[in-house]
């Protein structure tokens, strides 16, 4: 259960998000992308006092919420680029501008070839890949990511981390949950320390030291 939060995450911000496992991190995650309520305290967002939303204006919040989840939550009966295209196609995008996008995104991405494919035809790290795809292709101003390089190699980890600092540099404020260390050591970008369901602390971790020759 969190308690005593006190955060502020700017606009174009970018923060890691790292604890022991049960320690709050999807939970601040899921109050942050309003599918937890929050049950006391003062939550804004966006500039919008969240106790004050009716159902329509949380709606429209939402769009503006990109979210990696640690369980997916992909659509099986949708085809990878379905899913991708899911977010444009209820912000009423137009066709050609949702295939553009789409297309672009998912090559990009390495699933080119995979794109007519369901979840259950794909692998594990394929699906995340799809995931993290939904979340950024309507470029989002807040992006909550749980865990999404979990599933894939080193290599794909390294091209999700582009991505994100892309939509970072776009003005895309980023909280990246994580149990690894090595990504913040190299990115560089403040941590964020949960335990017990609070907020401990926000430090730099220093960047490895490179091995001699």
């Amino acid at each position: 259960m969190l308690h005593d939060i006190d955060l502020r995450l700017a606009a174009g911000s970018f923060h890691f998000l790292m604890g022991p496992s049960g320690a709050g991190k999807t939970s601040l995650l899921r109050l942050l992308s309003l599918t937890q309520p929050p049950s006391r305290g003062r939550f804004v967002l966006f500039g919008r006092e969240v106790a004050q939303l009716d159902r329509a204006q949380s709606t429209v919040l939402r769009k503006r919420i990109g979210v990696v989840f640690q369980d997916l939550r992909l659509l099986d009966h949708l085809s990878a680029f379905d899913n991708v295209a899911l977010p444009l196609r209820l912000g009423g995008a137009a066709d050609e501008q949702v295939s553009t996008h789409v297309v672009d995104l998912l090559a990009w991405l390495g699933l080119g070839e995979a794109m007519e494919r369901k979840p259950p035809e794909l692998s594990m790290g394929q699906r995340q890949l799809v995931a993290v795809g939904r979340a950024v292709v309507g470029r989002p101003s807040l992006l909550l990511a749980d865990e999404p390089t979990s599933n894939v190699d080193p290599a794909r980890a390294r091209r999700l981390l582009h991505l994100l600092l892309s939509l970072h540099r776009l003005g895309t404020a980023v909280l990246f949950a994580t149990h690894h260390e090595r990504l913040p050591r190299e990115y560089g970008f403040p941590v964020l320390q949960i335990a017990g369901g609070c907020l401990t602390g926000q430090r730099v971790l220093p960047a490895p030291v490179p091995l001699s020759p």
